[in-house]
């Protein structure tokens, strides 16, 4: 597998980095993962031989461009360079047995209660999520999260808005793609990501779902080339002053998963405006755990942690809540 990851310097600009334990390689002419994908579009050769070949002599300290302790900083780990618009942030709900209880619970009313939506929608998954090859399963759920503008990095605040009930880490994979020159999705690789939410608003009416969403979300440090999407591992946990103070492990990948990937992205790129030449995804592919399911509610500073196993250093993000009134937006005639 090959990690790669974005960075920036004030004064040499953007770069792409080849991650080796504890130092990362720079490579020559990329200065976006983008650019590195258009290029191997445009050859037909694979990101791997395309790393090898522009790979320089030049090796930076990851650990301390890690730890926010270098001229260099880390960027998302994968994003449109000069048109974030371009970049469309989505997700799939309900594909996890854990999110399918917490969401079933937002608006269960009683033991006798009947099934709910949110339950009805999972078992649709396990019953026909996983197609044979070629053929078409049963449709996800599916969010729209926002453009590319939304993206943090490793260690950038997750901003809860004044209007907003609440922010919470959700732990997750994500695939990114680009779309190729005759309007086909091609896979770069696999994220690591807290989508983030707003959870309380959530529970208020699951109809409330869809303004839930529109938060900021983070990815990386490091984007996986090559990674298996079977059975991932990893923990979740949340900080609070040097402590932690919740954590839990989690598990994703198909084996742990009520669809397919190749489900999931079918139902992502079956819209033709999903297809637009030269346009990017990252697209979320649903969370096993999350603390606001155990009832903990996150405060201002505190850490969210999201770590799995194969994906690189985890990526730490801290909560930041505005507590200020929100102000009305007039809107006027032109």
């Amino acid at each position: 597998m090959l990690r790669l990851i974005q960075i920036d310097h004030p004064v040499e600009g953007r770069r792409v980095a080849v991650v080796t334990g504890k130092r990362c390689q720079l490579l020559v002419r990329f200065r976006s993962v983008y650019s590195l994908a258009q290029w191997a579009l445009a050859s037909g050769e694979s990101l791997e031989d395309v790393v090898g070949a522009y790979a320089s002599g030049e090796r930076l300290d990851y650990d301390a461009i890690y730890a926010g302790e270098s001229g260099w900083t880390l960027l998302p780990a994968f994003d449109h360079p000069s048109e974030p618009g371009c970049c469309l942030v989505s997700g799939t709900g309900l594909t996890h047995m854990a999110s399918a209880k917490n969401r079933d619970a937002m608006h269960e009313k009683g033991d006798d209660a009947p099934v709910t939506d949110s339950m009805k929608m999972f078992q649709w998954g396990v019953d026909g999520g996983n197609p044979r090859p070629g053929r078409i399963g049963a449709q996800p759920e599916w969010f729209y999260k926002g453009t590319g503008t939304i993206l943090r990095a490793h260690g950038d605040a997750l901003d809860v808005p004044s209007f907003a009930d609440d922010g919470g880490e959700e732990p997750e994979i994500a695939g990114v793609y680009v779309i190729d020159g005759d309007g086909n999705p091609r896979r770069v690789g696999f994220v690591m990501g807290n989508e983030f939410a707003d959870h309380v608003m959530e529970k208020k009416n699951y109809l409330y779902l869809a303004p839930s969403k529109l938060r900021h979300g983070s990815i990386g440090p490091e984007l996986i080339i090559g990674a298996s999407f079977e059975n991932i591992s990893g923990t979740v946990s949340i900080e609070r002053k040097g402590k932690t103070v919740w954590s839990k492990g989690i598990k994703t990948g198909e084996k742990n998963m009520s669809h397919s990937l190749a489900n999931l992205e079918y139902h992502h790129f079956k819209y033709e405006t999903h297809r637009r030449v030269g346009d990017i995804h990252v697209h979320f592919f649903g969370a096993d755990a999350f603390s606001f399911g155990e009832g903990v509610a996150l405060q201002d500073g505190d850490i969210m942690v999201v770590e799995w196993k194969g994906f690189g250093r985890p990526l730490r993000n801290p909560i930041r809540i505005n507590k200020a009134r929100a102000k009305f937006i007039k809107v006027k005639t032109i």
